[in-house]
């Protein structure tokens, strides 16, 4: 389990201290609307819109905690999540070593890794003498596990520099905002302060949906006043909010379609020039739609040429049999793939884990 830094907390250092009876969580409260400077936020957004909404979700703990500019760190791990059950295996009856290309092509591994696992498993079966389907199940999945291991796919949030700051991309559909959600309410049950932002500012669909996951994730949220207004006002003002309040991390959701790549590349140059005139961005998530099979590949080639991609996050996982695009993207883009979303229910969220996931793909269903 991967182990990150974050703020060291009153609780933290004195857990005999009193809890108060019949007080709430947290207090809600509507902060009154903010006028951010352009010359803040960037030097090409003199015409951009600078007021936002901010409706803030913060404690009598946090209103009344002092300024710290090296905060106290403590080294923690997330709550234990695991993809249990969520993936779906490549066989549906025994398995056939001789059919194993073919299937792993219609799982979207693609031809050539294709070809080069099914040749590997039959020369590494003839060295062992393995040939009943218990043993090639399990000579296969050592075989995926280790093709799919990295070093690097643990989440940037070790550095100590607060708050850290994830910006997630992807296109509309893929799960994205449902992602962000879900990693807030992951992180909160870890004992973190997390702020997200609603900067995907086009789709007043997006703003409510990403307001619904801030309430289930019990986190606050920058959101604009009205469609269409300034992203990059509404991450600068979400970064402001994680600095004031000393959340532990922001996250902040990013526009999911616009006309043209370089429409995009400008937008994402401008959330983070405004992020990073206050601290620097720690993860630049990618979504991706299992479901969407070679598509997916497309799209992740478009937003790795317009953003600083740093990891990716598949979801769907378990609404489909084509969890081979997993292995192809981060063959082909190197890049890992750091968390998987394979269910619905707001727990349905882990670490990535090649042996979890080799385990899953030739499992006996």
């Amino acid at each position: 389990m991967f182990k990150f830094l974050k703020r060291l907390r009153g609780k933290d250092v004195d857990a005999s201290a009193p809890e108060q009876e019949n007080q709430p969580a947290a207090i809600i409260e509507v902060l009154p609307e903010l006028d951010v400077p352009a010359k803040d936020v960037a030097p090409v957004e003199q015409e951009a819109e600078t007021k936002t909404q901010t409706t803030a979700l913060k404690s009598d703990t946090v209103a009344n905690k002092a300024e710290s500019k090296e905060p106290d760190l403590v080294s923690v791990e997330l709550p234990k999540r695991s993809l249990g059950t969520g993936i779906r295996s490549l066989f549906s009856d025994s398995m056939d070593i001789d059919e194993l290309e073919d299937i792993l092509i219609l799982a979207d591994f693609g031809v050539e890794t294709a070809e080069e696992i099914a040749t590997e498993l039959k020369r590494e079966a003839n060295r062992q003498g393995a040939t009943t389907d218990p043993e090639l199940r399990l000579l296969l999945k050592d075989l995926l596990a280790k093709r799919l291991s990295r070093t690097d796919s643990a989440l940037n949030l070790d550095d100590g520099t607060l708050p850290y700051v994830i910006l997630v991309v992807g296109v509309n559909g893929a799960g994205k905002t449902t992602t962000i959600g879900k990693l807030a309410r992951w992180l909160k049950d870890g004992d973190w302060e997390v702020v997200l932002g609603a900067a995907d500012t086009y789709r007043a669909a997006a703003v409510d949906q990403l307001e619904t996951w801030a309430k289930r994730a019990d986190s606050p949220i920058v959101k604009p006043v009205k469609e269409g207004a300034d992203p990059a006002s509404v991450a600068y003002q979400t970064v402001e909010m994680a600095i004031r309040t000393q959340a532990d991390i922001a996250i902040i959701d990013t526009a999911g379609r616009l006309q043209n790549k370089k429409d995009l590349m400008d937008e994402l140059g401008k959330i983070r020039r405004a992020v990073e005139k206050q601290t620097k961005i720690s993860e630049v998530l990618l979504v991706i739609d299992a479901t969407n099979g070679q598509n997916a590949m497309s799209q992740a080639r478009a937003f790795t040429e317009v953003a600083e991609v740093t990891g990716i996050v598949m979801t769907k996982l378990d609404g489909t049999a084509k969890g081979g695009i997993l292995y192809a993207l981060q063959k082909e883009l190197n890049l890992p793939i750091k968390l998987v979303g394979v269910g619905e229910q707001i727990n349905d969220f882990a670490f990535f884990s090649p042996e979890e996931f080799a385990k899953g793909l030739v499992a006996k269903k």
